[in-house]
């Protein structure tokens, strides 16, 4: 009997849509303290994930308790000097890899060939899964530093900020986001007031990013009538992605407990819903680093 054909697409979403279920009643969502807190990175290059990938390895490190964010293969591990632990579960990260096929040109009838991306799974170990390995001390950073570097980020944006009402949004017709003012946001019970004012701040510039003249992201093609609220997710995840990078970590968005149902009817429906939006968050968020360096 033949072995089934593991399928990364679906086993990423289950563990997403099982993280999303079990944070619902509190709207501790996978991409909110602990796991969210910094990126996850490969040991052997150092690079940050892309992607659905930042995301189920959130997943992967808040179900099982790790508290680091570095990952890598068992040969990645050894050649790091490390010894991946006896029994220990690989997550799983996905990459696509470029296939020649052949085909038939129905007009000449000769063989041809074109290139598709196939996606291949592949099996990482966290840092809390090994032996012998040492990590970096993180340099001590003020929050008035913290503060500073954010305020330059947004500004190299070049987006228009409005301070001002009571509901943060982006505003299309004018294309500026808009602010309640500073002194509106306080310390709850999951965030600081900084992180709520900066959080959503860039959950609206993720937004921001949309328009044609930007990221072009026109979702209503792909999910329909569901595309408003998988545009929310999008900047859930480019906000989530944006605060790892800059240090902060993401509010919990109570008030977005009115797309959860969307959210999961959608990802239970399309295996690789997630994997679009998670693409789209890494897009906006590649296009506002990409500002600054302009």
């Amino acid at each position: 009997m033949s072995k089934e054909r593991f399928d990364i697409h679906q086993a990423v979403t289950d563990r997403i849509v099982a993280a999303i279920e079990a944070g619902a009643g509190s709207w501790q969502m996978p991409w909110h303290r602990g796991a969210g807190g910094r990126r996850p990175v490969n040991i052997a290059s150092g690079n940050a994930y892309q992607g659905v990938n930042i995301l189920a390895l959130w997943v992967e490190a808040q179900f099982f308790g790790y508290g680091s964010n570095v990952w890598g293969t068992y040969k990645q591990w050894a050649e790091a000097g490390c010894q991946v632990r006896k029994g220990a579960k690989a997550a799983h990260v996905v990459f696509y890899k470029q296939i020649a096929v052949a085909t038939e040109d129905t007009d000449s009838g000769e063989d041809e060939t074109e290139t598709r991306l196939f996606a291949r799974a592949s099996p990482v170990f966290n840092a809390g899964q090994v032996e012998g390995y040492a990590p970096p001390v993180p340099p001590v950073v003020g929050s008035a530093e913290i503060l500073a570097g954010i305020e330059a980020f947004v500004a190299g944006t070049g987006a228009a900020i409005e301070h001002g009402g009571s509901v943060a949004c982006y505003i299309p017709s004018r294309d500026l986001v808009r602010m309640p003012p500073r002194e509106t946001f306080f310390a709850t019970p999951t965030s600081t007031a900084t992180e709520a004012y900066y959080s959503t701040e860039l959950h609206e510039l993720v937004h921001w990013t949309g328009p044609k003249s930007r990221c072009d992201r026109d979702l209503a093609g792909r999910f329909r009538s569901e595309a408003y609220a998988m545009e929310e997710l999008v900047a859930e995840l480019g906000a989530a992605f944006l605060s790892a990078d800059l240090g902060i970590t993401a509010e919990p968005r109570a008030d977005h407990a009115q797309y959860l149902a969307h959210w999961l009817t959608v990802l239970k429906a399309d295996k690789k819903a997630i994997f679009t939006a998670a693409s789209a968050a890494s897009r906006a968020v590649q296009f506002l680093h990409g500002l600054q360096a302009a």
